[in-house]
């Protein structure tokens, strides 16, 4: 194989309680990346949005984790990346990590399949650090693994795949601009005993929700007590989504990553189209433009494109 062309779906991080270690794969937005070996060893980075984004390698989240793996697998030729990107930069949907797990699914089957999940997960990690300074694999391992991931550890990489709940996922981005970096400065370094408790009860409670099919369970456990109070100022009308979006029937949500997109779960697809409209609606009442996806929770993740 030469060249691969690969569907790099958007995921959703945290999933309202799980700051840093639960994330999700959803059907759309996702990019659209092409991968293809080089005799020459170099990395070529060439991109057809309008983002501005570095296309110097060791700049850019694809770029350093190709670099990586040419440095510790010492190969002697290299790779050029054309991204086709539809998952906006900053938005909170996994932008970044679907340029560094993309191309390191791409240059797994260009070389082969050697590298196991675990340490595909590792090297696109090196593509989260460059955006936002952690080497964090909630959005990561979704992507790579598909449907909804626990990050158990991140290192040593040790990720463990849940079930794909049959459910709607309504996303909403506002035009706004929240840096990740911004969003974990403004967190508390200390937290209350009495707190930790409630949201490890909700952790728990969420995963057994996924793992059973359970959907009330999942409800009552998608509520966050130390990040989403903290981070939600950031976002305007967050509060009223919610509240609206709740009344409107969705089994509940919040913010996506470190926002400012903000998420919703329903079990029908009337409901998920109504919630949309809700997002949609009020965002223009204060004239922010805005992006809305209806999708399904993505089972797969990255899947080749056939030409």
């Amino acid at each position: 194989m030469e060249k691969v062309r690969l569907k790099v779906p958007a995921t959703i991080a945290n999933l309202v309680c799980g700051f840093d270690i639960l994330g999700m794969a959803i059907d759309e937005p996702a990019d659209d990346m092409e991968i293809r070996r080089l005799e020459t060893p170099e990395i070529i980075i060439r991109h057809t949005d309008a983002f501005g984004l570095p296309e110097e390698p060791a700049e850019n989240v694809a770029g350093i984790v190709l670099l990586k793996i040419m440095e510790h697998l010492k190969l002697k030729y290299g790779f050029e990346v054309i991204i086709h990107k539809k998952i906006k930069p900053g938005s909170g949907l996994g932008s970044s990590a679907a340029s560094a797990a993309g191309a390191v699914v791409g240059a797994n089957l260009l070389l082969g399949n050697i590298l196991t999940k675990e340490e595909m997960v590792y090297y696109a990690m090196f593509g989260e650090k460059l955006a936002s300074g952690a080497r964090h694999a909630d959005n990561i391992a979704p992507c790579i693994y598909g449907g909804i991931t626990l990050v158990k550890s991140s290192d040593p990489v040790d990720i463990i795949l849940l079930n794909a709940p049959d459910l709607w996922v309504t996303a909403v981005h506002p035009q706004v601009e929240v840096k990740t970096s911004d969003a974990r400065e403004i967190l508390k370094k200390t937290i209350p005993l009495k707190d930790a408790i409630q949201q490890w009860g909700n952790i728990a409670g969420l995963v057994a929700g996924i793992q059973n099919y359970d959907h009330a369970l999942i409800r009552r456990s998608l509520n966050d007590v130390i990040i989403e109070p903290v981070r939600s100022i950031l976002i305007p009308k967050f509060d009223e989504i919610k509240q609206k979006s709740l009344h409107a029937g969705a089994l509940g949500g919040g913010i996506s990553g470190s926002g400012p997109s903000v998420f919703m779960f329903s079990e029908e697809e009337k409901v998920s189209h109504t919630i949309a409209e809700i997002m949609k609606s009020a965002y223009d009442s204060i004239s922010i433009e805005s992006l809305v996806y209806v999708s399904r929770v993505n089972p797969s993740g990255i899947r080749i494109i056939k030409d």
